[in-house]
């Protein structure tokens, strides 16, 4: 009688376990090594915008971090993900996290918290990673680094906990910045359109915990955005300027043809809450590699006015009305509209 019990207990237990070991595992905490980054590529913007209330006494230093790990923990993960941030760095300010849930789709946000005392951003992807698969995600954030004396300058540090098959690190120079200064050297660079330089890196197979360190410095008049600057310009239309991704100009200007050297991110041009504001030719912002579109600054961007957006009809056509605008802004500089059919398109809009 009592082994028939106790083979009864055996059985529901087993049951039992079948049901609550694997959601416990799949909830368990993040492991960084667990999840390798197939992919990753980072771009340094000093100048690039200025977010909302900022002082132009101080200027702004944008980061984007476009990745995209795998899931080796050996089981579907259902938990938060964490990665490294310099929290503490003086000003900074997160501005967006967001994933890319489906191919050629829009990024999509994700709310998210700083951990300043651990130097961590983490958040929750919408669906469970499935044991093998990949998450691609991208985020955003300030600093106030950047130091002001004869020249401007600044000190960039990754920290990785986790291996990263093939890394990209992009240094955007302002525009109209002059003197510029990188260390260690970069082993490759380019001009776009505007005459913005661009510094980039690749790596390959980075063990986890190996960090990067480098050193930036250029001078440069005023206070003047590379979005201000870029919005008063027009590309130059010739056979050198023709590309409307940074892989493309880098290749017509030199630089290497082979698809495996070659930046991870080509440009896709839309924001998160799927409004395209002016660039698709600016290489500002590289979206993610393949088709995908890509977050970017211009997203923080439609994120804050998207706060600012009052409930009311007025407001909602206000917006509207604003979003054409720059919808049209962008065709022109990419061409698929000529100066004449724009100014005509905006006069139906004032």
């Amino acid at each position: 009688m009592l082994k028939n019990k106790l083979l009864a207990l055996f059985v529901i237990a087993s049951f039992l376990t079948n049901f609550i070991i694997p959601k416990a595992s799949a909830e368990t905490a993040f492991q960084a090594e667990k999840f390798p980054f197939k992919e990753m590529q980072i771009q340094v913007m000093p100048e690039f915008d200025y977010p909302e209330g900022w002082s132009r006494d101080i200027p702004s230093l944008l980061v984007g971090q476009y990745g995209t790990i795998t899931n080796k923990s050996g089981q579907d993960y259902d938990g938060k993900i964490e990665i490294p941030f310099p929290a503490m760095e003086k000003g900074f300010e997160a501005f967006l996290v967001a994933e890319f849930p489906e191919k050629n789709k829009p990024e999509v946000q994700r709310p998210y918290d700083v951990d300043k005392e651990n130097g961590i951003i983490t958040w929750k992807p919408a669906k469970a990673i499935k044991n093998n698969e990949t998450y691609e995600f991208v985020i955003e954030y300030y600093t106030k680094s950047i130091k002001v004396k004869d020249n401007k300058s600044f000190t960039y540090e990754f920290k990785n906990k986790a291996d990263i098959e093939l890394l990209d690190v992009i240094f955007y120079s302002p525009m109209d910045a002059k003197e510029i200064k990188i260390e260690p050297k970069a082993a490759n660079n380019s001009k776009n359109e505007y005459g913005e330089e661009l510094y980039y890196y690749q790596y390959k197979n980075v063990k986890a915990d190996a960090g990067l360190k480098y050193s930036f410095s250029y001078k440069k008049d005023g206070t003047e955005s590379t979005m201000e600057a870029i919005n008063k310009k027009q590309p130059p239309n010739d056979e050198n300027h023709s590309g409307v991704t940074a892989t493309d100009q880098v290749v017509k200007n030199g630089g290497t043809t082979n698809s495996s050297k070659r930046p991870i991110i080509g440009l896709g041009g839309a924001s998160i809450i799927g409004i395209a504001i002016i660039i698709a030719g600016l290489f500002v912002f590289i979206g993610l590699k393949g088709n995908k579109q890509s977050a970017s600054k211009i997203a923080s961007h439609n994120k804050k006015q998207q706060k600012k957006t009052s409930p009311t009809v007025k407001n909602d056509n206000k917006t509207a009305n604003s979003e054409e605008k720059k919808e049209l802004r962008k065709k022109l500089l990419t061409g698929k509209i000529d100066q004449e059919m724009y100014e005509e398109e905006m006069k139906k809009l004032i």
